[in-house]
């Protein structure tokens, strides 16, 4: 009830009584002032920008000196010099080398591949300057030039020269095609990666890197490098860092 009907009934009971009438006036209270905030700004949520995770740095290590773990040795580009030798090698078993680094991701991948039950093995690891000479001439006289361009680098231009390649074998297959179709070659295909290697010679990329499909020839480049290539769906050297495609010498 507001005021002006209380009023009436005070001044009706006056005329009917004949005297004054006393009522408790109550103070209605305030009604709530309304907000003109907009709900939809009193909701809004303050976005905090995430930081952007840094460009990968292409040039932490040299893709032309020898000693890096980068170096990129292809038909269009010698080692410098030709007879680079490295100085760390260690035996990786099975009469193999490699430079320490690499056996060490080396060790732990083979450990990898036997917890999956898988068994591998390394069959050529370095090769020396003059061993790469024998074994180029030995595929020129059994194959043609040809051939052996496709499947051998000539001496000083060779990854195994650098210590940092080698190829391995398992599930019945050795240095075979048949090797990427074994257990043990697809695991290391979905693998190698994790501790630092690649499939140097992938399948259908032999216009690039100037070499048939290899399944067994994995190269270390550090897990840095490694998974970098992985996540940007990269599969050779020579397209990760812009070189040109090397299909012949």
């Amino acid at each position: 009830m507001n005021i002006k009907h209380i009023l009436a009934v005070v001044a009706f009971i006056t005329l009917i009584v004949g005297g004054p009438a006393y009522v408790l006036f109550v103070k209605e209270p305030p009604k709530q002032q309304q907000t003109t905030t907009d709900t939809k700004t009193e909701q809004k949520k303050v976005i905090t920008e995430q930081p952007k995770e840094p460009a990968f740095d292409k040039t932490k290590y040299s893709y032309d000196d020898p000693t890096s773990i980068w170096v990129v040795s292809n038909k269009q580009r010698p080692l410098n010099p030709k007879n680079y030798a490295p100085s760390d090698l260690v035996s990786v078993g099975g009469g193999q080398q490699l430079r320490k680094e690499a056996a060490d991701n080396l060790s732990k991948l083979l450990a990898g591949a036997k917890t999956a039950g898988l068994t591998m093995s390394p069959l050529s690891g370095y090769r020396s300057y003059n061993t790469q000479v024998t074994v180029y001439g030995n595929e020129v006289k059994a194959n043609g030039q040809a051939v052996a361009d496709s499947q051998s680098a000539r001496p000083g231009y060779s990854e195994h020269q650098t210590g940092l390649a080698i190829d391995v074998g398992g599930g019945g297959c050795g240095i075979e095609d048949c090797f990427g179709d074994t257990a043990a070659g697809k695991w290391l295909a979905a693998n190698a990666h994790a501790y630092g290697f690649i499939i140097r010679y992938p399948e259908g990329k032999q216009d690039v890197t100037g070499y048939r499909y290899e399944p067994w020839h994995i190269r270390y480049i550090g897990t840095d490098l490694a998974a970098e290539m992985h996540k940007k769906g990269a599969l050779t050297l020579e397209e990760f860092f812009g070189l040109p495609a090397a299909p012949s010498y």
